[in-house]
């Protein structure tokens, strides 16, 4: 063991702030650049959102399975200070392919604002996820362990606030990147056409990754480095296996049973591996359970996010995009990590009560159960706002009046009659079956019949100007828009073709009497202009959008007024959202409850039940467990299709308390273990057998042990 004297700093040494840096800085790489990556798959290379999706799990996941061989490496070859040094400088070229990689100019030969060979843009985005996933998955059990390898015997309260500390700084990191990336991404960049700023928003975690790698190096001379021993996880593996086989060949009757099935191994691996692989196997056992807890917490990116889409994002005089809710989750983590070390674990010590790490753990899985039950509420209060849309064998109708007359429009079983410019209250809905027969008529004057063949399933305008004169809209709108954005189109009453423009948004060659595609905006109000050949001189073209919610849709008619000039008439089609995203604040602060006492207890005591040597292999098995939790998600979003979202979230909280009480079960029957002590024990043994070895007469003591 290469020891250097270590200096303290506040009772800790020196060595961790260092680490604490360069954990900062590389989850600032990592999580920056990951907020970007589903936005440069859609948008720079093009890929559709389902694509998108699936290679950015992919991604996630690899990253989370590849510390197994992060920790090999680690624990039977390098060690972990040259691991970490290694896999950075990997990380830190993924990184920087990467934004090479959405440089368009790379291939824009003709300078034209599109690349001329995107096939090298994917490649190259590959080649660095590819890299990122192995430098950041590798290093991952090293840093952790790193860290607590730092402290001496005796420090085990210091180094149980490290692992807060640690947990925080991942917290801090992550939180300013997905802050700052998404700015830098806006801003406009290049060297023959301008364009989103890719290159920045990618290279500035790659900056940040280098400096990461550089704090480490300067820290070098400071920090404890335990030699490598050897391939561990191999002898593991083997000493396992040969236990099970030995059990197997002594079946019958006439051996007598050993205390535990690992024993078995004894006639060919010594007491202390025995002993090592025991503590790891149990606490592997302890981590079955654990993967349903990463499969609720990993739903804020996506379930959550889309369930914030259904909100209204005014929280006082501040406007929130759906999107930015996950970030409630970073600020919570670093408002509540110091609240538990310093006044609740304190608190709960003075009741006398002993808080065990297991416990802790079991507390934060009820806690994130918890956030899915209130999660489902709110699902519940959302679902009472929402516009009702046709189901497969419906269609829905509404009539939307832009002429001058009253017009009375008979349906099968109801008539409505709609006043000049103005339209149905709501969307009437019809079995396609039903749908035999359409009239309109006006007073005094014929009726005439609607004909048209409705497409099931959809939502139609009827537009009518005068008696006989129609035309039919598909709406093309089945759901709430996106994201919480607004849907807004056009009808055109004047005889020539308008065209219309609106927040860089442009409807083209909108006909007479028609109604354009619904575009869509973010909240707020908007400028549009509008010109046509047919209006005078004099006309102002400039008009205003009413201020915009979230996840509404509205029809404007460009109506002529008594001078001959363009006035707008406005008309609800969706209605904005009502339910208030501040009421997704108590679901995110369970959650982040659940994970401070879940997750950052989960670090310590993975570390502090290993044996010295085995501490990489149990911090890859604990992300390990993250991995697996990712794909839950992908399985019961895959299997279960709920016709009603609430009723997802709440068998995902069901799974969990189930899973819950499972582990309180199992935690019950844990002993926890000084893995310090018990080498101890062995080092004492060992220094004693070498002593009898040169002693002749061994003593009595030990020929009692020998038949223990």
């Amino acid at each position: 063991m290469g020891m250097s004297k270590s200096r303290t700093c506040f009772g800790y040494p020196l060595s961790i702030f260092f680490i604490v840096v360069n954990e900062f800085c590389e989850r600032f790489s990592y999580y920056g650049m990951r907020a970007l990556l589903v936005l440069y798959f859609r948008n720079f290379i093009g890929w559709d959102d389902d694509l998108s999706t699936a290679i950015y799990h992919t991604f996630v996941a690899l990253c989370y399975l590849t510390p197994i061989l992060g920790a090999l490496i680690a624990d039977s070859w390098l060690g972990k200070f040259k691991t970490i040094i290694w896999l950075s400088i990997v990380y830190t070229i993924g990184q920087g392919v990467i934004s090479i990689s959405s440089i368009n100019d790379l291939t824009d030969y003709n300078h034209d604002g599109t690349p001329n060979s995107m096939a090298m843009h994917v490649a190259l985005s590959m080649i660095g996820l590819v890299l990122i996933a192995l430098g950041t998955g590798g290093i991952k059990p090293c840093v952790s362990a790193f860290g607590g390898d730092q402290f001496e015997e005796g420090q085990e309260k210091q180094r149980n606030r490290f692992f807060s500390i640690f947990y925080l700084a991942i917290n801090a990191g992550s939180l300013l990147s997905t802050i700052i990336t998404p700015i830098l991404r806006v801003q406009q960049c290049g060297i023959h056409s301008q364009q989103a700023c890719y290159p920045l928003a990618f290279g500035v975690p790659a900056a940040l990754m280098a400096v990461s790698l550089i704090v480490f190096v300067i820290g070098s001379g400071m920090y404890k480095k335990f030699k490598p021993q050897g391939n561990i996880m191999s002898k593991v593996a083997k000493c396992i296996g040969f236990a099970i086989k030995n059990r197997f060949r002594h079946r019958s009757k006439e051996f007598p049973m050993r205390k535990h099935w690992l024993d078995w191994a004894r006639e060919k691996y010594d007491e202390r591996l025995i002993c090592q692989v025991k503590m790891v196997m149990r606490v592997m056992f302890l981590y079955i359970p654990l993967p349903m807890f990463w499969a609720l917490f990993d739903q804020q990116g996506s379930r959550w996010t889309l369930q914030a889409t259904t909100m209204n994002g005014k929280i006082g005089a501040i406007e929130i995009q759906p999107d930015q809710m996950q970030t409630v989750n970073a600020i919570l983590i670093v408002i509540m990590v110091p609240i538990f070390e310093a006044v609740i674990y304190p608190l709960i010590a003075k009741c006398g009560l002993n808080f065990t790490s297991l416990k802790k753990m079991t507390v934060g899985m009820f806690l994130a159960s918890m956030a899915f039950v209130v999660a489902a509420v709110v699902q519940v209060e959302i679902d009472k706002t929402l516009p009702v849309f046709p189901k497969a064998h419906q269609v829905q109708i509404k009539v939307l009046n832009v002429g001058n007359d009253n017009i009375a429009v008979s349906f099968p079983g109801e008539t409505v009659t709609v006043g000049q410019m103005s339209q149905t209250d709501t969307y009437m809905t019809f079995d396609i079956d039903q749908l035999t027969s359409i009239n309109m008529s006006s007073p005094g004057s014929p009726v005439t019949a609607v004909a048209h063949n409705f497409e099931q399933g959809h939502r139609h305008t009827l537009l009518v100007w005068a008696l006989g004169n129609y035309h039919v809209v598909k709406d093309g709108l089945n759901k709430k828009p996106d994201k919480g954005e607004n849907g807004i189109r056009f009808v055109n009453t004047f005889n020539n073709v308008v065209n219309i423009t609106m927040s860089g948004q442009v409807y083209e060659d909108v006909t007479s009497y028609n109604a354009s595609e619904y575009r869509f905006f973010s909240s707020g109000i908007k400028n549009f202009t509008i010109s046509s050949t047919e209006f005078p001189q004099a006309c102002s073209r400039d008009f205003q959008s009413s201020n915009l919610g979230f996840g509404s849709a509205y029809t404007y008619v460009i109506e002529r007024q008594s001078n001959g000039c363009p006035g707008i008439r406005q008309f609800e089609d969706i209605s904005p959202n009502t339910v208030n995203m501040a009421l997704q604040i108590p679901q995110y602060f369970l959650l982040t409850c659940g994970e401070v006492v879940f997750s950052v207890t989960g670090l310590e005591f993975s570390y502090s039940q290993a044996p010295s040597n085995m501490k990489s292999v149990l911090q890859a098995g604990w992300l390990l467990t993250v991995a697996v939790g990712n794909i839950i998600v992908l399985i019961v979003a895959g299997a279960g299709h709920f016709s009603e979202q609430w009723a997802e979230y709440i068998l995902f909280a069901a799974l969990l308390l189930v899973v819950c009480i499972i582990f309180a079960i199992m935690a019950r029957f844990y002993t926890y273990v000084n893995p310090v002590e018990i080498e101890a024990q062995f080092d004492e043994e060992e220094k004693k057998r070498k002593a009898e070895k040169s002693d002749l007469y061994p003593t009595l003591e030990s020929v009692s042990q020998t038949k223990m």
